[in-house]
């Protein structure tokens, strides 16, 4: 008995040394890395003109015309979808995706205390959707030049590139049976490859849930089709495009 208490006592201390508290240890390095931002913004102010330009000249429209850095990761959706699901759709599933988030949450593990391992499902989905809307800001700010063409960052914006004229739409019954594999799949596999995630969830958590992630997943991979294959639409249906 003795022994197992010993082991039991050695094997908490050990967990505990890997543990940080909140104060002092998370809000210290909290603190830190709010002075290195600041002082990064700083010096990038002082040595790095804003991008101030001329009057705006009414009859005169700027080639590219972008919009706020904030709003250029919908401009730069709309390359990819109609201009309904880029501007309107997607920014509104978004929001209301992260507003029932709390509601669809059920797992009280990490609950105080800060640990990948605990929440690796969710903060590995979060992270990508995070990084995803961060590149599409990225590349709309950067890459797109005259004609919302786009630009590397060797390649010079003087030679203005043309239109894309090759793109095409995939057949709509192929797309249609491809939206279906791919949702159909998507919803099954987790509960397939881990039963005790859908029990936890429960059917209607389970639905939203996957739904919402397959959604997210689906917008990489409709840029991809775009840039890699000049796929335009994998569904064209008489009242939208997908």
């Amino acid at each position: 008995m003795e022994n197992k208490k010993r082991r039991r006592d050695i094997k908490t201390v050990m967990t505990d040394k890997k543990k940080h508290l909140v104060w002092p240890d998370l809000v210290f390095m909290e603190f830190l890395t709010a002075v290195a931002l600041t002082i990064i913004l700083i010096v990038w102010a002082l040595l790095i003109n804003a991008p101030l330009m001329e009057i705006a000249n009414p009859g005169i429209s700027e080639n590219p015309s972008k919009a706020p850095w904030y709003f250029v990761g919908l401009q730069e959706l709309l390359v990819y979808f109609d201009p309904w699901i880029a501007g309107v759709a997607i920014p509104v599933l978004i929001v209301l995706v992260l507003m029932i988030i709390p509601y669809l949450d059920n797992n009280c593990r990490g609950s105080g205390e800060y640990a990948f391992s605990l929440r690796k499902f969710a903060l590995i989905n979060f992270n990508i959707g995070f990084l995803l809307w961060l590149t599409l800001i990225f590349t709309g700010y950067f890459f797109r030049g005259p004609n919302w063409q786009l630009y590397l960052p060797w390649e010079s914006w003087e030679k203005v590139k043309e239109l894309e004229e090759n793109l095409w739409n995939l057949n709509p019954e192929i797309g249609f049976i491809s939206l279906i594999i791919y949702f159909g799949l998507g919803m099954m596999m987790p509960k397939l490859a881990k039963k005790d995630f859908y029990e936890k969830c429960g059917l209607f958590r389970y639905v939203i849930v996957m739904l919402s992630i397959l959604l997210m997943y689906f917008v990489p991979i409709k840029i991809f089709l775009r840039l890699a294959f000049n796929i335009k639409y994998v569904l064209v249906a008489p009242w939208f495009n997908i």
